[in-house]
């Protein structure tokens, strides 16, 4: 195992004090905890909180930041957040109108979520919560009952957050959110695993000339291994599985393009081209189209697409402003 890492054991203590070191005008640590959270955060509006497990960045730290997130637990590689961690987030940032939990659909994330919710609320504090399970690839998976939660969460980061700066209420805040979550789905494919430090060894093989389709960001097994195709091939393959799940026909929707951590901005965007040549063909209107890594999985290269069919709030949330260290809407 290559690494450039110190001691195993402190890898997400160390990536979080040099992710505030370097965006010290968004973010600050919380004292004995593994969350950053948005400096100066306004107390007079919804707070949106995210996590899970580290090796998916800029997910969720690099999130945390006007008309985004207001704080984002980090878990070990992996390895969702313990319900303490996840509840020192919500005391950091939540005032009188409240926290919206948004959690990735894996057993853990959701349980240890919820539990969180149950401890702030004995405090006083108001808290809901909502669930996305985006990916369209597989019903149940290695972590999950029922579809996983992949990319299309930095979509839901972004509408939510820019809802709550509106001054909107919770209610108001988690009806947005799961009008996003009926709306957005998912699906990706890998050439390469990961390896995550303290296993040392990579999560799962492919051979040479091998792909995986419809793994989920962690490693787990997506529908099947197959030979490696060409990008539009693959392309098709991911959006025909997309646009069965949801009828598109007519719409406009924002596409994400997702890399794993390990894949090339060259080989995004010629995907990227696939994408818009096989969505204008099927009468779908592309609204707006982001490029890059949001959500990855360590070092595994490989790339997902996601969809969120838009209508006119929709539209406006995505557009607002927001200043993230990842994240930019000016």
């Amino acid at each position: 195992m290559k690494k450039i890492i110190n001691n195993v054991d402190n890898i997400v203590d160390e990536m979080l004090a040099g992710m505030v070191a370097a965006h010290p005008e968004h973010l600050r640590k919380v004292d004995n905890a593994t969350v950053v959270v948005r400096k100066n955060s306004p107390q007079d509006k919804v707070v949106l909180i995210s996590g899970g497990g580290s090796g998916h960045e800029p997910s969720h730290g690099g999130f945390v930041g006007k008309g985004m997130l207001d704080a984002a637990v980090a878990g070990a590689v992996f390895t969702s957040p313990t319900p303490d961690q996840v509840y020192e987030g919500i005391k950091a940032v939540a005032g009188e109108k409240g926290a919206l939990l948004i959690v990735k659909n894996y057993t853990g994330d959701v349980m240890n979520f919820e539990m969180a919710k149950e401890m702030a609320e004995m405090e006083g504090i108001k808290v809901d919560h909502v669930v996305i399970a985006d990916d369209v690839a597989v019903e149940n998976s290695t972590w999950t009952i029922g579809r996983r939660g992949i990319a299309g969460t930095v979509l839901l980061h972004k509408i939510a957050g820019a809802k709550a700066e509106t001054g909107a209420s919770l209610e108001e805040v988690k009806a947005v959110a799961e009008k996003v979550i009926d709306n957005v789905r998912s699906m990706g494919m890998a050439i390469s695993p990961c390896i995550v430090p303290a296993a040392g060894k990579p999560n799962f093989v492919l051979g040479e000339k091998e792909m995986e389709i419809g793994m989920g960001i962690h490693g787990e097994p997506g529908t099947h291994k197959e030979e490696l195709k060409e990008a539009d091939e693959i392309v098709l393959h991911l959006l025909e599985k997309i646009l069965k799940d949801i009828d598109y026909s007519g719409s406009e929707v924002a596409v994400l393009v997702n890399g794993l951590g390990a894949t090339p901005l060259m080989e995004l965007y010629i995907v990227n081209n696939r994408v818009k040549k096989v969505l204008e063909e099927k009468g779908i209107k592309i609204y707006k189209t982001l490029v890059g890594e949001y959500m990855t999985s360590l070092e595994m290269a490989g790339f997902s697409i996601s969809l969120l069919k838009l209508d006119e709030e929709l539209k406006e949330l995505l557009e607002a402003p927001a200043d993230t260290p990842a994240f930019k809407c000016l």
